[in-house]
């Protein structure tokens, strides 16, 4: 499995309640993606900073997940560039 990480700057004007507004719009469009296992939304209230990680069958689902045509939807809707870390995920502990 794969781990990856998504962060991006939020606008100034941005709040906590307007960055958790739109994590609820994202959301449904993260529901049943094959290979997707799970979504974390996060967010960062001192650094102005929201992402996610995903938990992934496969690094190739996450690509094609995340392709230019998402990165250049972040660009649009934030004003800021994504960053994207992948991490080998060999064991997750589920409780």
């Amino acid at each position: 499995m794969i781990t990856e990480y998504v962060l991006f700057d939020l606008p100034r004007e941005f709040s906590r309640d307007d960055a958790v507004a739109t994590m609820h719009d994202a959301a449904p469009k993260w529901l049943n993606l094959p290979n997707l296992v799970r979504k974390t939304f996060i967010y960062d209230p001192a650094a102005n900073q929201a992402g996610a990680f995903y938990l992934w069958e496969d690094r190739a689902s996450a690509e094609a997940a995340h392709n230019e045509a998402w990165r250049q939807s972040v660009r649009d809707r934030f004003g800021s560039e994504p960053s994207i870390r992948y991490f080998d995920t060999p064991l997750v502990v589920d409780n």
